[in-house]
């Protein structure tokens, strides 16, 4: 009798399984594969939205965490340079650390200083203008009434600030009190000295968290991964170098007010690709028409679509898409997800996360493809790939 039940739980076993792989066979082959992509599709999206939410949860840990990242890769090639040339960790850190503060407040000087040397005369000239067109649009030819122009500013105020209030309010906005901005501030500060103190020690520990047998790919993965976000760090760098060189130039020899203010926002709006220069220039276009004229603020226009030409057809092809290896077109559609998703700080990191995970995914696949790392020059810079890795494991070539 007990043989008889196994038995049984055998037959009927066997007849399931036949069952099954019966009806599989009558499934199109296009449908079997579909089905078999869309499960594992739904599992990568609920892993994505796990972590998404996990983020959210932790904005205040996780936002300071990534801004000291970035400022580090910012910061890395200065620092590693320094090291090379034998100055003391300790010194090497107090100088990346102070220059930049340096660098970052006397931008920030200047612009107050000339914000508060033209702001009165800017007001007035401003005030005026607007009263010039609010008197063409009474009298001119569309012969509209002062109530409807206020209805018409009113709408377009009200439009101004739920875009804000959309952007700002993002899911990993730091924090809506002054306390958590400057808890962020000064965890950033922390993790930023803490990478620069001992990056590889950090990494070491994180690389021990794996199974053993998985430590190389993941060490080779995320040291590609950390010199394609440093290279991405240095190409962004001179992006917005000269794209605040060249609007603040150009409204320098405009003659529009606060040039350094405009170049200042410029140069930090263009961390966030393509939009963030369109952005901030526009200020420059705005000052242009109200207090300079039509015919300068045209110019404006001009030169600050000349400079989102040479960024867009020059420089981001060149520079950025050999230093992360991501196409322009997902460059934007990131930016625009990022933004939507979490407010200014989505839009600010998403290029460099998704050039990580780029060129993680590239690793790890190419090295599972071949059992050996892929050709570093699919990745990003050679040089700073090769620079990364530690020379007990350099093979000569």
């Amino acid at each position: 009798m007990s043989d008889e039940k196994p038995r049984t739980s055998l037959r009927d076993a066997i007849r399931t399984k036949t069952v099954r792989g019966e009806i599989e066979e009558t499934l199109p082959h296009g449908l079997r594969v579909i089905t078999a992509y869309a499960w594992r599709f739904v599992v990568i999206a609920l892993a994505a939205g796990i972590l998404i939410w996990l983020v959210i949860q932790l904005k205040l840990l996780v936002v300071p965490l990534f801004v000291a990242i970035l400022v580090t890769a910012l910061l890395w090639p200065a620092f590693t340079w320094m090291l090379r040339r034998g100055v003391p960790r300790w010194l090497a850190i107090v100088v990346s650390v102070v220059g930049t503060f340096a660098i970052v407040g006397g931008l920030l000087w200047l612009a107050i200083w000339q914000i508060t040397r033209e702001w009165s005369d800017v007001r007035e000239r401003t005030l005026q203008s607007i009263g010039q067109f609010r008197d063409y649009l009474i009298d001119g030819p569309l012969h509209l009434t002062a109530q409807q122009i206020d209805a018409l500013l009113l709408q377009a105020w009200t439009f101004l600030q739920q875009q804000v209030d959309l952007l700002w309010s993002g899911a990993l906005v730091i924090g809506s009190t002054v306390g958590h901005v400057a808890t962020g501030a000064v965890l950033a500060l922390f993790i930023l000295l803490c990478t620069l103190a001992d990056g590889a020690g950090i990494w070491r520990w994180v690389v021990r968290l794996f199974p053993r047998r998985a430590r190389t790919d993941v060490d080779g993965a995320g040291r590609a991964g950390w010199a394609t976000v440093v290279t991405y760090a240095r190409t962004q760098l001179l992006v917005a170098t000269i794209d605040a060189i060249g609007i603040g130039l150009g409204a320098f020899l405009l003659g529009v007010p606060l040039a350094i203010p405009i170049g200042v926002l410029v140069f930090l709006g263009a961390f966030v690709p393509f939009v963030g220069a369109i952005v901030t220039g526009s200020l420059a276009v705005f000052l242009a028409l109200v207090y300079n004229g039509p015919w300068i603020a045209l110019w404006m226009v001009i030169v600050v679509l000349g400079v989102q030409q040479l960024e867009g057809h020059v420089l981001q092809p060149l520079l950025m898409g050999s230093a992360v290896k991501v196409h322009p077109l997902a460059v934007v559609l990131v930016v625009a997800g990022g933004a939507m998703i979490a407010g200014i700080p989505g839009a600010l990191f998403a290029v460099p996360l998704a050039a990580f995970v780029n060129v993680v995914a590239v690793y790890l696949s190419g090295r599972n493809a071949t059992g050996s790392p892929p050709d570093p020059g699919d990745l990003a810079s050679p040089e700073l790939i090769w620079s990364t890795v530690p020379r007990s494991r350099r093979k000569p070539a």
